[in-house]
């Protein structure tokens, strides 16, 4: 190694990072594409001379290739939250009182706020260490992500490495500066809003900085994406979110380089290391973009005198919808004080400080081609328009729900109508209704079948139902949906085992019922293409696994009406053994606190049928779990809970749910899923939401972790 190629190689790189940087982020390119690509040649020829120089945030790295068992799980150093929605004017001076009541008065004239595109696109949280890209993950369920990092370093206008070189080396190439954006504010002719960021000068480097963005795909690459998918005879994908979602979580991170990927950073979680750290959210995203990182400029600040102004700036978020080159759902307003938001605080999983603003949904008129049906999980047969494709909020839309015969019925709605469509609260299209006055005779009414269109057996309707229902356990279509929802992660969590796998095992016979899944043919299926001596050990051992889950996660798989994991958890509090449940009657289940007549009547129905009850009998027969989840009390251990109920809500300091269960239980005590009068105890942590307020008002005593620890050897007077 001679100095010479060490530094012309760090040279070369920042130049390159340099001109990505321009490329990805700026959209300024100051190369053309030839000289680019000579000048990363150049790189990866002197990287493949010299290998002792290899770095892994070398530019040259962005190809991919690992192979991912499976996403290890990675806990956030901060809540990753969602945010409450409001719709129109009305709405948003309402939260605008709510702030003004929760801030002293003299803080109340300080208010300012900062708007937002909403991205619609996959969250990611961003780990920075030292200036180097360490650790990348989904948002998970806000608490506990995938690692993703292998994937998201193939992601272009990602650096790799924090800040940005601020010129491309010994290449002669001008100074890269924050530029300000001096655009005017949206108005029906323009597509982006104003800012009006500080350029910040030599930006200090976090030693830790964690950031939330949004992972997207352009709707010209995803459409660009989707031609070619179709020329070749490919999987193509249903919108661009989907897509940038799947691509993210593709185990194979060289797929992932391939994909035309692209990100926004738009949230400061965590500075460490930095003397002066930005004191508002404004300034945080300058800097942000100071350190080169990918910050959009469609964003504005509004003093609290400028409020009339923001509310009539969101009502035109349409007009920069249309306009921008990827897809938005909504705008953000946020507090941009971070000391008042901080004060303000949250209200169960959202912030007070800030909201996202949308719209009820957007309408079109289009044709009503055909009414088809679709056979769910537990039988019930769904009617669904398809439609003559129709652009909806930037959206193109084919098909829409109809929800029930009833619906189709009282509505009169026709095939061959010209329909109005909603895309109801900006996701889920419906039918709202025909357009009768444009009918020129040959629309055709429409019935429900009267017999299941993929088994063929004869389609029932309950007496005062709406809803009509594939009785036959057996059918295919039914039976797919049922394994899909019994291995889910609500039910029996079986890694490795998806759509995908219980399509092509009911298709092949394997499956015939939900118990067939503990007796698969493991021979034929490692004979199967696509289906290795590795793959075949880890799906086998995960289906072994999923045998010892409690007795709760059997009974949410089964898919009994009304039942799903959080009744199952109560239900099988009150029951040892799944036995036991099946032998009780309506009356003694209906006086388990939590469950109603309702649950009572669908557990002791479905228990009543033989096929049923001799599905239960094969699963023990094949070693599945029966008994409840309750533990027993641990010998040798103090039982200060002995015959008290306790519910746990939010995030506690340092146990998990199940961990505060354990330590309940093990002291005598019991854990049910819901709050009620004969609730003694609410364990609460952060972000403790509905829960909470109804234990104050029952009057039920409230505690925290560190309570419960401090008298888990004895309780005086009945209290902690």
């Amino acid at each position: 190694m001679t100095p010479s190629a060490s530094t012309h190689i760090e040279s070369l790189r920042a130049a390159v990072r340099y001109h990505q940087h321009r490329y990805y982020v700026l959209d300024d390119p100051a190369l053309s594409d030839a000289e680019f690509d000579a000048l990363f040649r150049e790189l990866q020829r002197l990287e493949a001379e010299h290998p002792e120089l290899a770095s892994p945030d070398s530019p040259t790295v962005r190809v991919g290739g690992l192979i991912a068992e499976r996403f290890e799980k990675v806990r956030h150093p901060a809540p990753i939250l969602s945010l409450a929605n409001v719709f129109g004017a009305e709405d948003m001076y309402a939260w605008r009182e709510r702030l003004r009541r929760l801030l002293p008065a003299e803080e109340q004239a300080k208010l300012a706020y900062v708007v937002e595109p909403k991205f619609d696109g996959l969250t990611v949280v961003l780990h920075y260490e030292n200036g180097r890209f360490v650790l990348g993950a989904t948002r998970g369920d806000g608490e506990v992500g995938e690692n993703i990092t292998p994937n998201l370093r193939t992601v272009r206008v990602l650096p790799l490495t924090i800040p940005v070189e601020e010129d491309g080396g010994e290449h002669g190439l001008q100074n890269l500066r924050i530029e300000e954006d001096v655009t005017p504010p949206i108005d029906t002719q323009r597509a982006s809003v104003s800012t009006t960021q500080s350029p910040i000068p030599n930006p200090q480097s976090p030693s830790l900085l964690v950031v939330r963005g949004e992972a997207y795909v352009t709707v010209a690459d995803f459409d660009a994406f989707n031609r070619s998918q179709e020329e070749q005879g490919e999987r193509t994908y249903a919108n661009p979110r989907n897509f940038a979602a799947g691509s993210l979580r593709l185990l194979d991170s060289g797929i992932s380089a391939r994909r035309p990927l692209r990100l926004w950073v738009y949230q400061a979680l965590i500075w460490e290391g930095v003397d002066d750290p930005p004191a508002t959210h404004w300034d945080s995203l300058a800097y942000l973009k100071a350190l080169g990182l990918p910050v959009a400029a469609e964003a504005r600040r509004f003093t609290d005198e400028q409020f009339d102004e923001l509310v009539d700036y969101l009502s035109h978020w349409h007009d920069l919808r249309a306009r921008l080159p990827y897809e938005l759902d909504g705008m953000v307003v946020k507090v941009d004080s971070l000391a008042q938001q901080e004060r303000l605080g949250f209200t169960g999983k959202d912030p007070r400080w800030a909201v996202a603003y949308k719209t009820g949904g957007e309408e079109a008129a289009t044709k009503l081609l055909d009414i088809t049906v679709k056979v769910g999980r537990t039988g019930v047969v769904t009617p669904n328009a398809v439609l003559e494709p129709v652009a909806i909020g930037g959206v193109t839309v084919s098909a829409a729900t109809l929800h029930n015969e009833d619906y189709i019925s009282e509505l009169d709605i026709r095939v061959g109508d010209t329909v109005l469509v909603k895309r109801a609260g900006d996701v889920i299209p419906k039918v709202l209704r025909p357009l009768p006055e444009l009918r020129d005779g040959s629309e055709q009414p429409w019935q429900m079948p009267s017999v299941c269109p993929v088994c063929g057996q004869a389609l029932v309707r309950p007496e005062g139902e709406v809803a009509t229902y594939c009785v036959n356990n057996a059918c295919p279509e039914q039976l797919v949906r049922k394994v899909e929802y019994f291995v889910g992660k609500a039910a029996l969590d079986v890694v490795g085992f998806g759509s995908r796998q219980a399509e092509l095992f009911v298709e092949q016979g394997f499956i015939h019922d939900l118990a067939d899944v503990f007796e698969l043919p493991w021979e034929t299926i490692a004979a199967m293409e696509g289906y290795g001596e590795k793959r075949v050990e880890n799906l086998r051992a995960a289906i072994e696994a999923a045998k010892s889950r409690p007795a709760a996660r059997l009974l949410t798989g089964l898919g009994i009406r009304f039942v799903g994991s959080s009744v199952a958890e109560i239900v099988m509090a009150a029951y040892p053994d799944l036995p036991s449940l099946m032998a009780a009657d309506v009356a003694s289940l209906s006086a388990s606190e939590g469950i109603g007549p309702k649950i009572a009547t669908s557990l002791v129905d479905f228990f009543a049928l033989q096929p049923n009850r001799a599905l239960i009998a094969k699963f023990a027969h094949l070693g599945v779990r029966m008994s409840g989840d309750a533990r027993v009390a641990a010998e040798g251990v103090a039982q200060p809970f002995a015959g008290l109920t306790f519910v746990i809500t939010g995030t506690l300091p340092t146990l998990s749910r199940e961990e505060a269960k354990v330590y309940i239980e093990e002291r005598g005590g019991k854990v049910t899923g819901s709050v009620s009068a004969k609730t003694d105890f609410l364990l609460a942590g952060e972000k403790a939401g509905s829960k909470l307020e109804k234990a104050e008002k029952l009057g039920v005593a409230v505690v925290s972790e560190e309570e419960l620890r401090r008298k888990g050897e004895g309780i005086v007077n009945g209290e902690l």
